[in-house]
């Protein structure tokens, strides 16, 4: 970097915000499924500024509606009528299958948790939150309070009190060894056991499939299941969406569809790919929850007209060309493809996920035990061979990452997938 550009960030911006890998690079541009960073160099993007970029870099839909929005008017805030806001609104609350559904735009997905916070315990006149184990809801003081993964909690301050839930990793605890059904009959158990030591918690909040996390995830069903003890008690769910929404995992438009079985959750939240790259978050809520709140409020760039003008025309497009069921075909040969490359790869645990929402955990041979150096080694040679991955994971981090725009096409799948056999072998 001739100026030094990583000098300069390491001066004037926080130790924690961190970079990947030893050589930190600075993507300049993007096409499609591929960026290019300031030396030049082109990747094929299998993380889409984590996940954020769902469609594709670049997109000319989401370009055009860009530009010619931001000719109009960029922002007025909520104070005035938006027309794109109410009009992105009315496709968000009609795809929601929540009935008589209010829609609350924010800018992120960590404002949208927190949102949905604010909500439940205002409805339910409580402070107590019921989460997931190895969960993740974002940065603010509230999701942080409960984020049930290490790596990414801070501190344990928190204006909530947290109680956590077994579930969502199927494949380590204490009920991993059992089947499905055992699994989820021990888990519900587990809640209704839990539920009669404390005071009536507000809702449960659970992404259906973990993010950060390392893309785990429960059986089919568990939500569900869970969802008939909720309901007994008047506890509301919560299904953060912002990472599983909008097709990404193929067989189903919403991560909760997969565990529907009782209805819709009473909140959802969402964020990351459906500005494509643009700042967009939200709630959605059935009316009598979303209407409880009894003061003024307003969401001064939540809602912003250029970001709705994108995420109408990313909206738009994704339903047009079918990229949900792109995902599903594409990603379901890629992760069988992921998994015969890790067959022969003693560190390699499990290759998980659904859709093009696919992780690769990451251990010391013949273990449980994490092996983070491992996994970055993989990030690394990965990126060698032209190719963007991330990272997560509970257990110290040591799980890989892989999402691709939802327009990814066969040929690129197959060659993302031969980069990472070789980067998975590199570290035998």
């Amino acid at each position: 970097m001739t100026d030094d550009l990583l000098g300069r960030h390491r001066a004037v911006l926080p130790d924690w915000l961190a970079l990947y890998y030893e050589e930190p690079i600075e993507i300049t541009h993007g096409e499609g499924r591929h960026v290019w960073d300031a030396e030049g160099n082109r990747y094929l993007d299998f993380f889409g500024g984590i996940l954020t970029t769902m469609t594709a870099h670049a997109l000319p839909e989401v370009t055009k509606a860009v530009s010619e929005q931001a000719g109009r008017i960029i922002h007025s805030s909520t104070l005035y009528l938006n027309r794109p806001m109410v009009e992105l609104a009315e496709r968000v609350a009609q795809l929601s299958g929540i009935p008589d559904a209010r829609v609350f735009f924010t800018t992120s997905g960590t404002e949208a948790n927190d949102t949905a916070l604010l909500l439940a315990t205002a409805y339910r006149r409580s402070n107590t939150i019921l989460a997931m184990r190895n969960s993740y809801h974002g940065r603010s003081f509230s999701s942080v309070g409960i984020t049930g993964n290490r790596g990414w909690s801070p501190t344990s301050l928190s204006p909530l009190q947290t109680l956590y839930v077994h579930g969502g990793v199927r494949t380590r605890g204490p009920y991993a060894s059992l089947s499905d059904d055992a699994f989820i009959a021990a888990c519900v158990d587990d809640l209704v056991d839990l539920l009669g030591h404390t005071r009536p918690p507000a809702a449960l909040i659970a992404e259906p499939i973990q993010g950060v996390g390392g893309f785990t995830s429960p059986p089919d069903g568990l939500y569900a299941a869970f969802r008939e003890v909720l309901h007994e008690r008047g506890i509301l769910w919560i299904a953060d969406e912002v990472q599983t929404g909008w097709g990404r995992t193929g067989e189903h438009f919403w991560g909760w569809q997969a565990h529907g079985q009782n209805g819709p959750p009473d909140i959802m939240t969402f964020a990351k790919g459906i500005g494509n790259g643009m700042s967009i978050g939200g709630v959605v809520a059935r009316s009598e929850i979303m209407n409880c709140l009894d003061s003024n409020s307003i969401s001064t760039f939540g809602g912003t007209q250029i970001t709705m003008a994108a995420g109408l025309a990313n909206l738009n497009y994704l339903l047009e060309h079918d990229l949900q069921g792109n995902a599903r075909r594409v990603g379901g040969l890629l992760i069988e493809r992921l998994r015969a490359a890790a067959a022969p790869v003693p560190a390699v645990r499990e290759v998980r996920g659904r859709g093009l929402m696919i992780g690769i955990e990451i251990t010391r041979p013949g273990t449980d035990e994490a092996d983070p150096r491992a996994a970055a080694a993989v990030l690394e040679a990965a990126r060698e061979s032209g190719l963007l991955i991330g990272k997560g994971g509970g257990h110290n981090t040591s799980s890989l990452r892989v999402a691709p725009p939802l327009s990814l096409n066969v040929a690129e799948a197959e060659e993302g997938a031969a980069i990472l056999e070789n980067a998975l072998r590199s570290i035998q």
